[in-house]
């Protein structure tokens, strides 16, 4: 086909120039499975000499689908929101759908409603809400959207499916690390408790201490942020009551590793620092801070899986669970010998 032709190529075109069927071609489109890596390779090529674009209008006319996902979120500027965004965007793309995103400046019962009415307006097919408020999930339950909608950061409910990393597991793989070096006072700064993040993981330093019979009196809760971590950290400094300190993320860890060497606090020699996240920056902090990573693209294609399941087939309400990962760097070490250093449990 010459590029002079007024009319565009169609779908029968690439499938006339590469030599297959054209439902062959709705399955490369379509990114089915069930299409051989030199097909699809041949298929791909086609459509990129001809300039086939797929026709989403007319499509939408027939399957009565709009190809695009809602993403509703809110707190898009700290690191485990924005990348939970970023990995369930990626995955809704691989799967062949656009998205459209909202984000909430406050999380309300009037916001969250306005903003799954607007997804609703636009016919979406789907909806993922990345708001990790504790009281979000009671919200969702009132509103039918008509569509699946899946809790990002959560098990669900009754009502509404889930997917989320383990933050409790998290926390104890933390916790237990720190308790294999040898560590027995281990305190914890928390992130806000009406995060339910903050939340589970507080619930599984406490957890991890009891199941090894140690106190768990050690709670100071910061609001995420490096300056919050660096206040709680100067306070800490003065006091010396813990051998080794579960942060709730990395930002926080940074402000707290920045009050210590202050006041000539030495990590890990003196006192033993976990993060939360992988945050990129956290393999250059000083020093490398051991922390827990969590697999914001594997949950994004969960989010999806689950998603797509409801569209395709409207599969029940469910719910999905990725385990994150500890990462063991510079900033932990078993406590050093001390007469002041507490002995036992």
């Amino acid at each position: 086909m010459k590029k002079s032709d007024a009319r565009l190529p169609r779908l029968e075109d690439v499938a006339e120039h590469a030599g297959v069927s054209h439902q062959t071609v709705s399955r490369v489109i379509n990114n089915h499975p069930n299409v051989s890596k030199a097909t699809r390779e041949k298929v791909e090529a086609a459509i990129s000499e001809l300039g086939y674009r797929r026709n989403t209008a007319a499509r939408s006319l027939v399957t009565r689908r709009s190809q695009t996902i809602g993403v509703l979120g809110s707190e898009l500027a700290q690191y485990g929101p924005a990348n939970t965004l970023l990995g369930v965007e990626q995955a809704a793309r691989d799967a062949g759908y656009f998205v459209s995103i909202a984000a909430l400046r406050s999380v309300s019962r009037d916001a969250i409603f306005d903003a799954l009415r607007h997804f609703t307006d636009q016919s979406v097919d789907g909806i993922a809400v990345l708001v990790p408020h504790s009281e979000t999930l009671a919200i969702l339950e009132e509103y039918n959207a008509g569509v699946p909608v899946i809790a990002v950061g959560s098990l669900g409910n009754a009502a509404v499916s889930g997917a989320m990393v383990d933050q409790k597991r998290g926390a104890e793989l933390a916790v237990g690390h720190l308790i294999e070096c040898g560590h027995r006072r281990i305190g914890h700064v928390a992130g806000p408790s009406d995060w339910t993040d903050g939340a589970l993981r507080a619930e599984g330093w406490r957890s991890a201490l009891a199941d090894a019979g140690l106190p768990h009196d050690l709670l100071h809760e910061g609001d995420w942020s490096a300056g919050s971590g660096y206040e709680i950290g100067c306070r800490l400094a003065a006091e010396r009551s813990a051998t080794a300190l579960f942060v709730g993320n990395d930002q926080m860890a940074l402000g707290i590793l920045r009050a210590f060497n202050e006041a000539g606090v030495r990590v890990p020699d003196d006192v033993s620092v976990v993060g939360f996240d992988d945050q990129p920056e956290s393999a250059y902090f000083s020093p490398p801070l051991t922390t827990v990573r969590q697999d914001f693209e594997e949950l994004g294609r969960r989010c999806m899986d689950i998603m797509l399941k409801e569209i395709e087939a409207g599969a029940s309400v469910s719910s999905t669970v990725v385990t994150p990962g500890l990462l063991l760097r510079a900033s932990t070490a078993p406590p050093a010998a001390s007469p002041s250093q507490p002995s036992g449990t």
